[in-house]
């Protein structure tokens, strides 16, 4: 668990998946586009190669967002290297490839003072342990030299967390939450789950989906010593109230919206 009476590290506002909209997902040309509009940190989804090499796909499968088919995870990385990965968000960015993790840490280095990053891990079917220990792993070493720029790593499935505590444990860590069922009043239990494997993984954030944050919820995860961040929030009236509730981190698409320096 983090020490809250010690300054959360990380920007409040995090460009999704780069610059979400405006350029192709998961590429450097989105996260140059996201550090235009003055976002110094960045979310994104690695999983692994059929090789091991962790790289930069929502998907598991490579057909949404790339010129590839079938399941991504079962491809070697010198295939995947040679894909397209911006053709299909607008001709002005075909040709832009699929990054690896070590093009991630290289573009969040060298900006000026360094740029943060968000890592979702994103497992392919059945790999979900190996998957956070590959990635944590090299996380921590790609960044070794900044160790102030460490990644949050987070992710919605437990396997994978317990795969990075075990891998990297002095790596930050983010349980990701997209629903929970509506408690009947007075009901503990709904919430006692993710606080409970948030504890287990020891977790220093819980990242829920914008519309299940309640101050009732903040108060809770304060109480566990827990950060709270949010995702994916597009709307000036919900940031307004996640803002209010004292959220630690906003995840957006839409960068061109929300001025991280003011909002």
């Amino acid at each position: 668990m983090s020490d809250l009476s010690t300054p959360w590290p990380y920007p409040r506002w995090i460009a999704h998946r780069g610059a979400g909209r405006l350029a192709p997902e998961n590429t450097l040309a989105a996260f140059r586009l996201g550090a235009a509009h003055g976002y110094r940190m960045l979310e994104c989804d690695v999983r692994l190669s059929a090789d091991g090499v962790p790289f930069l796909l929502h998907d598991d499968t490579l057909e949404r967002t790339t010129s590839g088919q079938g399941p991504a995870g079962d491809r070697p990385w010198g295939e995947l290297a040679t894909l397209d990965a911006g053709a299909w968000h607008s001709t002005e960015f075909a040709g832009e490839r699929l990054p690896t993790l070590t093009d991630v840490a290289a573009f969040s280095l060298g900006q000026p003072g360094g740029h943060r990053v968000n890592l979702e891990i994103k497992p392919s079917p059945g790999t979900a342990e190996l998957t956070g220990r590959v990635v944590a792993r090299e996380a921590q070493r790609l960044w070794s030299d900044r160790p102030d720029l460490q990644p949050l790593l987070t992710s919605f499935q437990p396997e994978a967390l317990a795969g990075a505590l075990a891998a990297a444990p002095s790596s930050p860590r983010g349980l990701l939450v997209s629903q929970l069922p509506d408690p009947a009043p007075g009901d503990k239990t709904v919430d006692a789950l993710w606080l409970d494997t948030a504890a287990r993984l020891a977790c220093t954030a819980v990242v829920l989906q914008h519309r299940l944050w309640t101050a009732t919820r903040v108060a809770l995860a304060r109480e566990a010593g827990l950060r709270c961040l949010t995702y994916t929030v597009n709307e000036p009236e919900e940031a307004r109230r996640l803002l209010d509730l004292g959220l630690d981190g906003l995840i957006t698409d839409r960068v061109d919206r929300f001025d991280p320096a003011t909002a």
